[in-house]
């Protein structure tokens, strides 16, 4: 059957025609974005096979439940922020509530905690190697809006940290 987190709404498709003035996906680790798409293949198999994910019945182990679902409400904030703030790179990059690269660590860390939840050893080890390419990359990202040449060449007064 699934788990709910599959019939989520999906903001990147709404990000794609929203992107932030400077975004530059050039430069990526093609060995990150391998390993984040198969993460991502992955994770979503795993929540699509496996109904361990559904909660069942009310016992201490739907606390790992409960924080994913969490973490997921924080990842929805998040893009609340961003669309709102006037979808600058800061906005997407900064900090979410003390969370970095919150656009890749938040849903990362629910699905490892739904895996926890359901006792999923592939839908944990799924959410390690997603982790391992899509905060990777985003912490390229970060690092490239940190120096201060790329942020002379867009016109960035800030810092994004």
């Amino acid at each position: 059957m699934g788990s709910i987190y599959a019939h989520a709404s999906n903001p990147h498709i709404l990000w794609a025609k929203r992107k932030p003035y400077g975004y530059d996906p050039s430069g990526e680790s093609r060995i990150l974005l391998v390993i984040e798409r198969i993460g991502q293949v992955l994770c979503t198999t795993a929540i699509l096979l496996f109904s361990d994910t559904n909660p069942q019945k009310w016992e201490p182990w739907i606390a790992w439940f409960i924080a994913s679902a969490l973490l997921m409400l924080a990842y929805e904030g998040f893009w609340i922020r961003y669309f709102n703030g006037g979808c600058t790179l800061r906005d997407f990059y900064r900090p979410f509530f003390g969370v970095p690269a919150p656009d890749a660590t938040l849903p990362v860390a629910a699905f490892l905690l739904l895996g926890i939840y359901g006792r999923l050893i592939w839908l944990i080890a799924a959410s390690v190697i997603l982790g391992v390419g899509h905060i990777g990359i985003h912490i390229q990202h970060i690092r490239k809006l940190r120096s201060d040449a790329y942020r002379c060449q867009l016109g960035i007064k800030y810092n994004v940290k």
